[in-house]
């Protein structure tokens, strides 16, 4: 395990549609979509926008008005054992639990913590986002950006 890195940036916007335009304007193209989130492959990591409130609701915070919560720093794992010692690490560093490690609704296993300034990191396995041997990400149908 590679403690330091970021394989996902997630950022809570206001309006998804409008974000999305943005990004398109300055060149990024989208990779993948779900409800409520559009995805953009970059260099060894991936980008998310993700609709404020539903970002709230996912990170067990429904009805936040979220300030430093509204970007998650996520670090992926190769299986729910890895996710589970990082957050006993976080949590022995001193971290705020948010959402203990739990399965969830789309086929993965995630939690939340925030660090001492209340900047929110989530913890995954995602099943469908295998990681390189690196431990680097790159997203399933993304182009070469080596």
């Amino acid at each position: 395990m590679t403690p330091q890195r970021v394989t996902l940036i997630t950022l809570g916007v206001a309006d998804l549609g409008k974000a999305k335009a943005f990004y398109a304007a300055l060149g990024w193209r989208e990779n993948g979509s779900q409800q409520g989130v559009a995805f953009y492959q970059m260099h060894g990591a991936a980008l998310a926008l993700f609709g404020r409130a539903d970002l709230a609701a996912d990170q067990g915070r429904p009805g936040e008005a979220l300030g430093t919560g509204a970007m998650t720093l996520a670090q992926n794992f190769a299986t729910e054992a890895e996710v589970d010692a990082a957050w006993q690490e976080a949590l022995a560093a001193g971290a705020t639990p948010l959402k203990t490690p739990q399965k969830v609704f789309w086929g993965g296993y995630s939690g939340y913590y925030a660090d001492p300034d209340g900047h929110v990191w989530e913890i995954a396995m995602n099943p469908f986002w295998p990681l390189q041997a690196d431990g680097s990400l790159v997203l399933p149908g993304a182009p070469d950006v080596h």
